[in-house]
C-alpha cells in the first residue's frame, strides 16, 4: 500500500509540477510556441521583424532563426495579434441633409487584420484609425444627400461607406468586411419636437375623422332602420281596419249573429267601465218612474 501511495505521489509531482515547469523553461528560452485558431504570432529581435507564423498549432522559432531564438527572451519581443472579425459601431455621426436638416447617423462595421506586419508597425492605433476613417467617410459621402434618400436608401449609403473605407484600411493591414446603416435620426430637439406635434396631430385629425365617419354611418343604419320600421307600421295600422271591416260586413250578413256579438261588446264595455250601479229597467215601464226610484 505504501509502495502504491509513493508512485502515485512521484507521478502527481510529475505531470501536475515538474512536467509544467519544465514546459514552461523550454518555452522561455524559445524553444517551441503555440500559436492558436485565428492567431498571429510575430518575433522581433533587434529592431527586425523575424519570424511570422500563421498557421495554428506547435511551432520552434529554431527551425528558422537558429541559435538567435535564444536571444528572444533577453533582446527581443513576442507579439500575439488577435485575427479574428471584429466588429464596431459608431454612434450619432453628425451629417447635414440637403435641406440643411441636422441628422446623426450610426455605422456598423466589421473587419479583421488581413497584414499583422502593418497592423503592427504602419500604425500605432490602427483601430482608433479605422473608427476615425469610417467616420470621415460617413461625414464626406453622405452629407448634402436629400432627406427622404437618408431615411430610405439605407443600403446605397452602405456601400458608399464602404468603398470609401476599404481603399484605406489595407494601408493599416485591416481587411474591411460588411458595412450598415443602422439607424438614421435627428440630431435637433426642436425639430424633434415639431415632427411629434405634427405627428400627434394628424392621429387627432385621422381619429376625429374616423369617429365622425363611424357617426354618420350609425346615423344612416338608424335612419334607415326608422323609415322601414315607420313603413310597416304604417302598412300594419292600414291592414288592420281592412281585416275588421271585412269581418264586420260578413258578420252583418246574419242579423242574428250581429244583434249576439254587439250585445255582447256592449256587455264586455260595462264590465270594463267597472260601474258600482247598474239600473235594469223592465221593458214598457216608463224610464222617468224609473228613475224616480220606484222601481229598481
Amino acid at each position: 500500500m505504501m509502495g502504491y501511495l509513493g508512485e502515485f505521489a512521484i507521478a502527481f509531482f510529475v505531470s501536475f509540477i515538474a512536467m509544467p515547469i519544465f514546459m514552461g523553461i523550454l518555452r522561455m528560452f524559445g524553444l517551441y510556441v503555440v500559436v492558436q485558431e485565428q492567431q498571429c504570432v510575430v518575433f522581433e529581435l533587434f529592431g527586425k521583424v523575424r519570424q511570422v507564423i500563421t498557421q495554428p498549432g506547435l511551432h520552434s522559432p529554431w527551425t528558422r532563426m537558429g541559435p538567435l531564438a535564444m536571444l528572444l527572451p533577453l533582446f527581443g519581443k513576442k507579439f500575439v495579434v488577435d485575427m479574428r472579425r471584429d466588429q464596431t459601431y459608431l454612434r450619432s455621426q453628425t451629417v447635414n441633409s440637403e435641406e440643411g436638416a441636422p441628422m446623426g447617423i450610426g455605422v456598423w462595421c466589421e473587419m479583421n487584420v488581413s497584414d499583422p506586419i502593418a497592423y503592427l508597425y504602419k500604425n500605432n492605433d490602427p483601430l482608433g484609425s479605422l473608427r476615425a476613417n469610417i467616420s470621415n467617410a460617413t461625414v464626406r459621402s453622405l452629407s448634402n444627400l436629400k432627406l427622404s434618400e437618408m431615411l430610405e436608401n439605407r443600403h446605397s449609403m452602405s456601400r458608399t461607406v464602404r468603398k470609401e473605407v476599404s481603399s484605406k484600411s489595407k494601408d493599416w493591414g485591416y481587411d474591411v468586411g460588411s458595412v450598415y446603416i443602422r439607424k438614421v435620426h435627428f440630431r435637433d430637439y426642436g425639430m424633434i419636437r415639431q415632427i411629434e406635434e405634427k405627428v400627434v396631430n394628424r392621429l387627432r385629425q385621422v381619429t376625429g375623422a374616423i369617429q365622425q365617419d363611424g357617426a354618420n354611418r350609425v346615423s344612416v343604419i338608424r335612419s334607415t332602420a326608422e323609415r322601414q320600421a315607420a313603413k310597416e307600421f304604417a302598412r300594419a295600422a292600414a291592414t288592420r281596419p281592412r281585416i275588421v271591416g271585412a269581418a264586420l260586413s260578413e258578420i252583418a250578413q246574419n242579423q242574428a249573429i250581429a244583434s249576439a256579438m254587439f250585445e255582447v261588446l256592449e256587455t264586455q264595455n260595462l264590465i270594463k267601465s267597472k260601474a258600482l250601479e247598474v239600473n235594469v229597467i223592465p221593458q214598457g215601464t216608463p224610464i222617468v218612474y224609473e228613475m224616480a226610484g220606484n222601481g229598481r
